[in-house]
């Protein structure tokens, strides 16, 4: 068992504010579709992986979302930085132990993938953190040992290609040596959903949801 927790932090599925940045040319519904799948793909990947707790931090109501086996901290209201900040400071409560938060935007992650990451943040012990990058200068993925230095994160500014990069300067800040995880597509825009559903396995929820909704835009 590991020592590490897993906090997945989503939005709830919702027509219009739920992967926004994929309409156009998707529809907010099918925006809203391609997250739910996202997301409960997401999950049963982390109910896969070796983890010490499970944790959602949430915004909205949980709707259609399967949320056994996952304590749930709810976001509070504010830019996504001060959310990710409540979301390391709920899930670490009640003591401080290594936790690594992911957004629900990569559903080609696998169970290995996230005990390997799990794995570099406990080696490297406290004084560390582990970061995952994505290509477009985003972040997928951050591990730390304590919820203080996640304290930076409403500082940084959020959805730019210098995001990573300054989340990287703000934790080094606090003195903390930040050490690389692999890099992942995160879905932000549609071409970035048919390059992710591509990565997944062709009967998960992501793939057939995101082919359905390109037959849909496409039907030549």
């Amino acid at each position: 068992m590991r020592e590490t927790q897993i906090v997945v932090i989503t939005k709830a599925p919702v027509p219009g504010r739920s992967k926004t940045r994929l309409s156009p040319p998707c529809t907010p519904e099918q925006a809203a579709a391609i997250a739910a799948a996202s997301v409960a793909d997401t999950l049963d990947t982390v109910r896969a992986a070796p983890a010490s707790r499970r944790v959602v931090a949430l915004d909205g109501p949980p709707r259609d979302l399967d949320l056994d086996g996952f304590a749930v901290v709810r976001q509070p209201d504010g830019d996504l930085g001060a959310r990710l900040a409540a979301a390391f400071a709920d899930a670490m409560a009640d003591g401080s132990r290594p936790t690594l938060l992911i957004g629900m935007d990569t559903p080609q992650v696998t169970p290995d993938l996230l005990d390997r990451c799990a794995a570099a943040l406990e080696a490297a012990g406290p004084g560390t953190a582990v970061l995952g990058t994505a290509p477009d200068g985003g972040w997928w993925a951050l591990g730390l040992h304590a919820a203080e230095p996640a304290a930076v994160l409403p500082d940084v500014p959020m959805s730019r290609d210098d995001t990573a990069a300054r989340t990287r300067e703000a934790l080094e800040a606090t003195g903390l040596a930040v050490l690389d995880l692999p890099q992942l597509t995160d879905i932000d825009h549609f071409p970035d959903a048919l390059a992710v559903a591509a990565l997944c396995p062709p009967g998960s929820r992501t793939s057939r949801v995101v082919t359905s909704v390109a037959a849909a835009l496409d039907p030549a």
